[in-house]
């Protein structure tokens, strides 16, 4: 796994400094113009909500942008923040190498 060494930034400070702010928008218009509540919208741009698949499509039609850019923006951050904030993670053992995956049925 590779690691990261800064914090990714939070989608919202995006949101919020590549769009609101030069565009002079206000989070009440934009909120109306995605079809959401103020108050997600405002979640988001403060660091307290998250992207989720619905948002990245909105965003990414309002923005010009893909849906991908939103979601990947959203998990580079989500999987920073799982990997620094607890070790639990690293008390998971490997699978041994020579494990028969091919006889799995899913």
């Amino acid at each position: 796994m590779r690691k990261m060494i800064r914090r990714p930034t939070h989608p919202g400070n995006i949101i919020k400094e590549d769009y609101l702010l030069p565009l002079s928008i206000t989070i009440k218009d934009m909120a109306a113009n995605l079809g959401v509540s103020r108050k997600t919208l405002s979640k988001i741009i403060n660091e307290r909500g998250t992207i989720t698949p619905d948002m990245a499509l909105r965003l990414s039609r309002a923005f010009d942008t893909t849906p991908d850019l939103w979601l990947n923006l959203q998990k580079n951050y989500d999987l920073w923040q799982a990997e620094t904030k607890s070790q639990e993670w690293k008390k998971v053992k490997p699978f041994p190498q020579n494990m028969p995956y091919n006889n799995l049925s899913f």
